[in-house]
């Protein structure tokens, strides 16, 4: 159901009014870039900050820009069972072709809780629905054998966005999961070393910017080519360590602002890069462009 390159999308800004106009630039290119998806309002997208009326005018937008030309999924999870059920009913109605649950975040509910929270959200839609795990940020690590009960229970469940961080997980979960369940890298870092044990594709951070490099990475990749992807890979490496200097997604909305495709604003409490990581960056990109 979901494999390829999925683009994380940044919200764009600007005094504080989402920058509609930035907004649909951003979705042409990462169409134009050969994504084979891209997921407004997840966390990448700033979505605990927004409004649901901003949620819903976003959805909105990649939907119509999409055109089908891409996947389009809505980012609907919550630390709370209720909203996200909520959120998840909300981009159905608007059209999306799946949901991108993150794990619920502080309140780190035991695994018989993450089981129920998910199985909840998947009862209340038929979306195709795309687990979250990246127990860094929420506090909590969906283990295999809770998604693996939820594979088995839950027939929309169907992919995972895996960024704990452990190629042993990746190869863990492609052993006991239906060879119909996707796994997808949430790292663009490892994106190369997941496809190698099972994953395939990522949702991506990095194709905010280069859409067309990382797809061209996962498909030399699915295509056979290891040489291709394994030099890609090198080749961006420190661009996916240095987009991550600062919190998600302050550097990315730099090197966009840099480009002229739109502000660098975030929304407090994230906040501008320092000077001294913002010529780091800089220094990392004119490297590449000149490799």
């Amino acid at each position: 159901m979901f494999r390829g390159t999925y683009t994380a999308l940044v919200t764009p800004f600007r005094n504080d009014k989402l920058d509609v106009a930035a907004f649909e630039k951003l979705v042409e290119a990462q169409i134009a870039g050969g994504v084979d998806g891209v997921i407004p309002v997840g966390t990448t997208g700033e979505s605990p900050t927004l409004s649901h009326e901003e949620r819903e005018e976003l959805i909105t937008l990649a939907v119509k820009i999409a055109r089908q030309r891409c996947q389009v999924l809505a980012g609907t999870g919550s630390n709370s069972t209720r909203d996200a059920i909520s959120y998840t009913k909300a981009a159905q109605a608007l059209g999306v072709d799946g949901a991108l649950l993150v794990a619920p975040y502080y309140n780190k509910p035991s695994q018989e809780g993450l089981f129920r929270h998910f199985r909840a959200i998947a009862q209340a839609t038929s979306l195709p629905l795309m687990l979250y795990n990246i127990p860094g940020r929420c506090g909590v690590d969906i283990l295999p054998e809770t998604v693996v009960r939820l594979a088995k229970e839950c027939a929309n469940i169907v992919s995972i966005k895996e960024a704990s961080g452990s190629v042993e997980r990746i190869s863990e979960l492609r052993a006991r999961l239906p060879e119909k369940f996707t796994i997808l890298s949430g790292d663009d870092s490892l994106t190369l070393p997941f496809m190698s044990v099972g994953a395939v594709g990522v949702v991506s951070v990095a194709s905010n910017i280069f859409p067309a490099e990382i797809s061209a990475l996962v498909r030399a990749y699915q295509s056979g080519n290891t040489k291709l992807a394994g030099d890609l890979h090198r080749k961006m490496l420190p661009i996916f360590k240095n987009l991550f200097i600062e919190p998600n997604p302050v550097p990315t909305k730099t090197v966009l602002s840099w480009r002229g495709a739109m502000s660098a604003e975030c929304r407090l409490p994230l906040c501008e890069m320092s000077d001294a990581n913002e010529k780091r960056l800089r220094e990392t990109l004119e490297a590449f462009e000149l490799a």
